[in-house]
């Protein structure tokens, strides 16, 4: 399974006026870490082609203005137009968040999802699920 960690430092812009993380941080670092997926895996062309579809976070623990937290991304399931994300956030005090990121593939001239080109078949399709149910 494709799977990449990162570590990020919780910054002032990412604290909330309580001084903990702002829920929407946890987003940014998922998307950090999936860049560095893609690009690890000679695809970064994709970005512009893989609009959001789902987004699903379960908040843990805090996160603190300075911690280093460290995110792990993985590919969950590849289906035909689709490919969904797992995701853990850890912090000094453990899991911090978790969750799954869901993404379609559709090129920029066209109006819906469209299937994934051989070469992220290839590198993720270990991981295909082909009995899945399309996420539209």
């Amino acid at each position: 399974m494709a799977e990449v960690t990162i570590e990020r430092t919780v910054e002032w812009y990412d604290t909330d006026a309580a001084g903990h993380q702002h829920h929407s941080c946890i987003a940014r670092f998922v998307e950090a870490a999936e860049a560095a997926l893609l690009r690890e895996h000679g695809l970064a062309w994709l970005f512009g082609e893989t609009p959001r579809v789902r987004h699903e976070i379960n908040y843990r623990n805090r996160l603190w203005f300075g911690e280093t937290v460290r995110v792990t991304l993985r590919v969950g399931r590849l289906g035909d137009t689709s490919l969904q994300y797992e995701f853990e956030v850890h912090g000094k005090e453990g899991l911090a968040a978790d969750g799954m990121l869901v993404v379609a593939h559709a090129k920029v001239d066209s109006p819906k999802a469209t299937p994934w080109p051989q070469s992220v078949v290839d590198a993720f399709g270990a991981d295909r699920d082909v009995k899945a149910p399309v996420l539209r």
